[in-house]
């Protein structure tokens, strides 16, 4: 699996942990689809392809201001829960920084 691959993946991990478990939502809020399509987009457009560092280590900030806001608040929700919820990508994730 190429590295945006790995990363796609763990964006929807959290961003479907997120809104399972603090929105308490079955199926993807439309918000929540949204931030999916969005960072996948971003991500398949990304300059470095399979060099790319994770997010937070990047150069290039491509989120749109509302978008990085509404991650920021994804990401510091559901990083601390994807060790229970989905340790091996954690892990890696954790492991690339």
């Amino acid at each position: 699996m190429s590295r945006i691959e790995q990363e796609k993946k763990t964006v929807e991990q959290m961003i479907r942990l997120y809104c399972r478990k603090k929105e308490g939502n079955k199926t993807l809020c439309p918000q929540c689809k949204e931030l999916l399509v969005y960072a996948h987009t971003r991500l398949s457009h990304c300059p470095f392809g399979d060099g790319k560092p994770t997010c937070r280590l990047c150069s290039i900030h491509c989120y749109k201001a509302e978008m990085k806001e509404q991650m920021r608040k994804v990401m510091k929700w559901a990083g601390p829960r994807m060790l229970l919820y989905h340790p091996v990508t954690a892990i890696r994730h954790l492991w690339q920084e």
